[in-house]
């Protein structure tokens, strides 16, 4: 029988990091992520969404949305774990 990993029932904040600009004024869209957007090295814009998800099919469902937009995905990196308290 299958059984979900305790870390996975944990809220999880990850930054997102896509080619392209998205401006701050799309936060809501994206859940309510923190939107930063910087050059890269070759000059071309780089945005980044950080905040945190409930569950991997928050994360899921930010992804599907970059993949709507046509934007290229540069990394995903999780960056911090909050217990749900049940642990």
């Amino acid at each position: 029988m299958w059984t979900t990993p305790r870390h996975l029932d944990r809220r999880t904040a990850y930054q997102i990091k896509v080619l392209g600009r998205i401006d701050a004024s799309w936060s809501d869209w994206f859940s309510g992520l923190a939107i930063t957007c910087d050059s890269g090295g070759d000059g071309c814009p780089i945005t980044t969404l950080t905040g945190a998800m409930p569950d991997q099919s928050a994360l899921r469902g930010i992804l599907t949305r970059i993949w709507d937009l046509n934007l290229t995905l540069i990394s995903v990196t999780q960056i911090e774990t909050h217990s749900t308290g049940e642990d």
